[in-house]
């Protein structure tokens, strides 16, 4: 079984989640928790991390099973395939949002191009190439998972 990633209505992602969970189906949506603020208060609000999009995991045979939620609208493709995402990135998304959001963090004068292993947060033990320094923060490029962490020095 594979996790494919569901395109949905826009504002859809918890309710499609629920419905699919209501039928069995595996899936997840991450939720993270934003201050938002309105003209006489502020408030605390959960909103999904990936705008439109919902995870499922489920057999091939099984994947039109899915639009009988009735916010999904179609898979996300890559290539003419439908984009499969590895367990181990699922797995990396959920420790990320679980771990509390300060780290700790120690910085030796780095040069761009030199390689560096996080000791810490959630990209742990994760090897990434120094991209760019700045007086305010680095970029690092996580080769492993196609993607580029902005860290904030302060």
């Amino acid at each position: 079984m594979n996790w494919y990633v569901v395109y949905t209505k826009p504002k859809w992602e918890k309710k499609v989640a629920e419905q699919l969970i209501e039928r069995g189906i595996e899936c997840y949506c991450p939720i993270v928790t934003q201050v938002r603020q309105w003209s006489d208060r502020k408030k605390k609000v959960e909103v999904p991390l990936f705008n439109s999009y919902v995870f499922v995991r489920l057999a091939e045979a099984d994947r039109n099973l899915v639009f009988q939620s009735t916010g999904a609208v179609r898979y996300l493709f890559w290539l003419g395939k439908p984009a499969i995402v590895r367990d181990e990135e699922i797995n990396t998304i959920k420790k990320w949002l679980t771990t509390p959001d300060q780290y700790e963090i120690s910085v030796s004068s780095l040069q761009v191009g030199d390689k560096v292993t996080l000791e810490s947060g959630p990209f742990k033990s994760q090897e990434a190439i120094v991209q760019e320094v700045n007086k305010t923060h680095y970029v690092l490029v996580l080769e492993s998972m196609g993607c580029v962490l902005k860290m904030k020095l302060k």
